[in-house]
């Protein structure tokens, strides 16, 4: 799957977004009052956030994510949100509700558990980070604003017909995503 031994490397797996999603996104971060944006290339939808594993570890886990069997499904983002209350510290594009997209997520989680992985027991809240913030080089009240403003977003349906694993690599202007494998879905349902 990965090919040489890296060490330890940090680890997700996600949804990719096609790209007229993501243009629309950027078009939303164009205006959006914060220092910097992330780079539409690395927009996408985590599943699940692996954390940092040894090359045979996440081996185990594509293995498993292999053995995976889910149907595919269509997904809409829906509005603009900020983790952190008040000390923000990530503005997102929300996900319209999703069983399908849900239920995937519950089995990549069970998946990655039942290979090994020690994942801590966190609430699913599906979403795309656009911004992530340094709190004190922002105007909290306009952030404010920009996010009400953009209550309404939403993207246009797409489908989901996979989901991929990928690492993540530190870099001194921020993480870059590559992908490492990625797993087909059954034909949606319906």
């Amino acid at each position: 799957m990965v090919g040489q031994d890296r060490g330890m490397i940090r680890a997700f797996a996600a949804i990719a977004l096609p790209d007229q999603v993501t243009e629309q996104l950027e078009a939303v971060q164009q205006d959006m009052p914060v220092p910097r944006v992330i780079e539409p290339e690395m927009l996408h939808l985590t599943l699940v956030f692996l954390g940092a594993l040894s090359e045979p570890d996440l081996e185990e886990v594509h293995l498993a994510f292999e053995g995976l069997s889910a149907p595919g499904f269509f997904l809409s983002l829906s509005g603009l949100g900020i983790f952190g209350g008040r000390r923000p510290r990530v503005i997102f594009a929300g996900v319209a509700d999703c069983a399908p997209l849900r239920q995937l997520q519950g089995k990549v989680e069970r998946a990655a558990r039942n290979s090994g992985v020690d994942l801590p027991h966190r609430r699913f809240v599906p979403h795309v980070t656009l911004a992530r913030i340094n709190t004190g080089r922002f105007d909290h009240a306009r952030l404010e604003r920009f996010v009400a403003g953009h209550a309404d977003f939403a993207s246009p349906t797409f489908e989901v017909t996979d989901f991929g694993l990928y690492a993540s690599h530190r870099r001194a202007w921020g993480a870059e995503y590559e992908e490492l494998a990625r797993y087909p879905l059954a034909a949606p349902q319906g």
